[in-house]
């Protein structure tokens, strides 16, 4: 396995059918709802019996998610598992989000998605919500979790077990001394960021190896947590690229 599994879009019946023959494993296989066409069909066929996850879209929804200028009647997933489990999303080495004690849905749902477009191989929540909460979270996200696991874990958890699988672990707090270029982001590594009154526990954030402090120059002393998401995981994205 490469040091980072890197998340894929695979476009079109000819290169997913392809990725089959192979045996790549797929997480999903994302169909037009209105398509009809005993190629995709049978495509579809063929990922079922493999066990991939088969889901349809709108038409809009399939032009919204395609990466290129022309929209594809039917995309696949790979490089990421959406029903993976915390070990399985741990093992690819790469980037895992960690949010504590966010209090509001809406704002997980907007980093949950901004997580799933930075490549993120998942995202753990630690909030004490019900049901309706967590179904709020991830309508919010606009279905990012059908594309990436979403894990409901308590914080000690996550940190512990991504200690033992070598990740690093990165808190990201307004109280922070380093800006997110001054800090390696690359590789396997959780990001943890804290809820919109409180932040990180402080007994969290001694388990850490590094204090990120996404910079800042108004009056109010800290972001909404979703664009903390996006500045680092943008920085780690250049990063990752940079090393390339």
């Amino acid at each position: 396995m490469a040091d980072t599994e890197r998340v894929e879009q695979l476009q079109g019946v000819e290169r997913i059918a392809e990725a089959l023959r192979a045996g790549r494993p797929l997480g999903l296989v994302l169909v037009r709802d209105d398509c009809v066409d005993p190629e995709v069909d049978a495509l579809i066929e063929q990922a079922r019996a493999r066990g991939v996850p088969v889901r349809r879209a709108s038409a809009s929804v399939l032009w919204r998610m395609t990466s290129t200028s022309a929209p594809a009647d039917v995309l696949a997933l790979a490089g990421r598992d959406p029903r993976a489990g915390l070990d399985a999303v741990l093992a690819a080495r790469g980037a895992l989000w960690l949010l504590v004690g966010v209090a509001y849905p809406t704002n997980a749902g907007v980093a949950i998605r901004t997580a799933e477009g930075s490549g993120a191989q998942g995202i753990a929540i630690d909030a004490d919500w019900d049901h309706a909460a967590k179904r709020a979270a991830t309508r919010a996200s606009m279905r990012a979790d059908w594309y990436m696991p979403v894990l409901w874990e308590r914080a000690d958890v996550v940190l512990e077990r991504a200690r033992a699988a070598g990740h690093r672990l990165v808190a990201v707090e307004n109280t922070g001394t380093l800006a997110p270029w001054q800090v390696d982001l690359t590789g396997a590594c959780v990001f943890m960021i804290g809820g919109e009154a409180n932040g990180i526990p402080a007994a969290l954030m001694e388990r850490c190896d590094a204090l990120v402090r996404v910079p800042m120059a108004g009056f109010i002393p800290s972001y909404n947590l979703q664009i903390a998401v996006g500045v680092v995981a943008t920085e780690r994205l250049r990063q990752e690229q940079a090393r390339r």
